[in-house]
């Protein structure tokens, strides 16, 4: 390979007197061409290609001296050498290169002067004894298949009516194998003595077999369907024709190759010389850093060797003041002991004092917070408990002034309607035009006025006192929910005495889980039951407040509708068969429950319960529950 100091040695003008030294170096022998019946390029000794033909290698020579402007002077110069060596020198060996075409089927080169029918085609001619056999040669696949081993690439066939006669025109490929195809064919018919010759000689009684030939200049020239179509699909041409032809496009297709891979292996040359410049940069960054590290470890060491003289130099300085301390704290400690010993009882005396003190001091905060908290809860529970009583009073005083007044209405309807009645017979008296009757009436009917004007203002204040009831009824409901908080809280607080069986908050609507867990007991094992329990427990709840499921039906009580459940019911039914009557009946309550205090929401509710009577506590009992607590509280805490 050529450097650029080398291609700037001679310029493109020069390049026909350079060539004259590497051509005397070819005839020499000082550059060795041809190698062991291979052909090499003496100037590409780098490339992959090496060996060539001649066609190849005098291609590769021209191509490279008429090169492109990357092509330097001095390799066009030597490959115009290496032209005109092969040219001049190395002639025979292009004789020998044509000599080595493979040979013709007939074992001889085909005469330069005769023409056929290019690309190569065969013509078959059979005479048809029937409409059968008739149908079955035309179609084109039957002679493909009859004569596959030739390799038609297309068939079509002619039917000649006059002469009861089936025509097929086979065509071959274009190259020399089809060339070969097609003059086996022929030989096959001829041996067969089914050639041309044949057929014109026994036309008039050919028999069944077919007959074929290769198409030529006679077979073209026809006017018939054979040669019309012929002169459409080919050409006629001879075999001297068709090599040149080939030759001159092989040689074209290959100097184009030859030009791209010399294009390629110069590029592949200026890559080369890219990643040996990396390279170079590359290794040069390595030898950089190995310098930098080997500093870094000097420094290194040269920090650490610091670090560890400042190390000792502070561990002396420790030591020695750590010998000095040593001395004071002696001292020290001697000063302590006569002080201790001056003043033992004292501090013993103080210390006691100070120990009770804060004894004191603790005990004197523990009852006064005790005492505080007491107190509020005391005034809480007194609070709610006067606010309960005028509730009550006030409810009372309202119910009974409702009943006096739904006494003095239904006085008041009574006596509207004994004037009533008394005045219809006063109207039906015959007397009626008498005066004194007529006052009478007049008296009656004013006073029956006056009885309708009471009755009216007995009514609006019935509203009105029904109205405050239910005002009453709606306070006294709020003051349970408090009540429900407060004793929720008073119930979770720390240390505080609960009373069993007494008074709590019961959720209402809640399947009770003692009973499940009762029956899994009997069923699982114990690691198993608690889980098994909590699981089914969890699975009726769900379903009891689902509103999709209406386990209720509708009876009459006193006159009223009322709900309750329905005991025929397929899932409690299925429930009882399953899990016994304590699981039922702990469903059923909770059902029974939820249709008294929420059937339309169907979710569980909070209510204050009497677990002792297993019924709805009242106020009252609230009330004195909840003092119970604090007074119990308080006395422990004094304790």
């Amino acid at each position: 390979m050529s450097s650029s100091d080398e291609d700037s040695d001679i310029s493109d003008s020069e390049i026909e007197e350079y060539k004259d030294k590497p051509y005397e170096q070819l005839r020499n022998g000082d550059l060795i061409v041809k190698v062991n019946d291979t052909l090499r390029c003496p100037f590409c000794t780098g490339k992959k290609k090496r060996d060539y033909k001649y066609k190849e290698l005098f291609a590769h020579a021209s191509g490279v001296a008429k090169g492109s402007a990357n092509r330097s002077a001095k390799q066009k110069a030597r490959h115009l050498a290496l032209a005109h060596y092969l040219e001049n020198d190395l002639a025979d060996e292009a004789e020998t290169s044509q000599s080595t075409i493979a040979q013709l089927p007939v074992n001889q080169a085909p005469d330069d002067s005769n023409q056929f029918v290019w690309p190569w085609m065969g013509i078959v001619v059979n005479k048809v004894p029937g409409p059968k056999e008739r149908d079955m040669m035309y179609k084109s696949i039957y002679w493909r298949r009859k004569f596959a081993s030739y390799e038609p690439s297309e068939v079509h066939t002619f039917w000649n009516s006059g002469e009861l006669t089936m025509w097929a025109i086979m065509r071959f490929s274009g190259d020399w194998n089809g060339f070969m195809k097609a003059a086996e064919f022929e030989k096959y018919f001829e041996t067969a003595k089914h050639g041309k010759r044949d057929w014109i000689e026994q036309q008039m009684y050919p028999g069944d077999s077919p007959y074929g030939w290769r198409a030529g200049v006679d077979d073209y020239n026809t006017r018939t369907p054979i040669g019309e179509f012929l002169q459409k699909e080919g050409r006629l041409r001879t075999i001297g024709e068709i090599e040149r032809e080939h030759t001159a496009n092989k040689l074209t297709i290959l100097s184009s190759l030859t030009e791209k891979i010399d294009e390629t292996n110069l590029n592949l040359d200026q890559l080369m010389s890219k990643y040996n410049e990396s390279s170079m940069s590359l290794s040069r960054m390595l030898e950089e850093k190995d310098q930098l590290h080997q500093s870094f470890v000097e420094e290194s060491r040269k920090m650490q060797r610091l670090a560890g003289d400042n190390v000792r130099r502070i561990l002396h300085e420790q030591e020695s003041l750590s010998d000095q301390l040593e001395v004071k704290r002696r001292k020290i400690d001697s000063w302590s002991k006569e002080l201790n010993k001056r003043e033992a009882l004292t501090e013993r005396e103080k210390q006691k004092l100070d120990e009770e003190k804060k004894m004191s001091v603790a005990r004197n905060s523990s009852l006064q917070l005790a005492s505080e908290d007491l107190k509020k809860a005391d005034e809480n529970v007194i609070r709610l408990i006067e606010k309960q009583k005028v509730e009550k009073q006030e409810a009372l005083d309202k119910i009974l002034q409702l009943e006096k007044q739904l006494d003095a209405k239904q006085k008041v309807e009574m006596e509207i309607e004994e004037l009533k009645g008394k005045l219809e017979v006063m109207k039906h008296l015959d007397d009626q035009d008498d005066e004194a009757v007529q006052n009478k009436m007049k008296e009656m009917t004013d006073e029956l006025k006056e009885k309708k004007d009471d009755l009216s203002d007995l009514e609006s204040l019935n509203e009105t006192l029904v109205l405050k009831e239910r005002q009453s009824n709606d306070e006294l409901e709020e003051a349970r929910k408090e009540l429900i908080e407060g004793l929720k809280d008073l119930l979770d607080a720390p240390n505080t005495p609960v009373e069993k069986n007494t008074i709590g908050i019961k959720r209402m609507g809640e399947v009770e889980q003692k009973a499940f867990h009762n029956a899994c007991k009997q069923r699982y094992p114990p690691e198993e039951a608690d889980l098994h329990a909590m699981q089914l427990c969890s699975l009726w709840q769900e379903k009891v407040i689902d509103s999709q499921w209406y386990p209720f039906k509708a009876i009459m009580v006193d006159g009223k509708e009322k709900l309750e459940v329905n005991e025929e019911d397929e899932k409690l039914v299925t429930l009882k068969e399953d899990w016994g009557e304590d699981v039922y009946s702990s469903v059923v309550t909770a059902l029974n429950e939820m249709v008294e205090y929420n059937p339309s929401g169907r979710y569980i509710t909070s209510e204050l319960w009497n677990f002792k009577d297993g019924r709805k506590a009242t106020l009252k009992e609230v009330f004195a529950f909840m003092f119970r607590i604090a007074k119990a509280t308080k006395s422990k805490r004094r304790r």
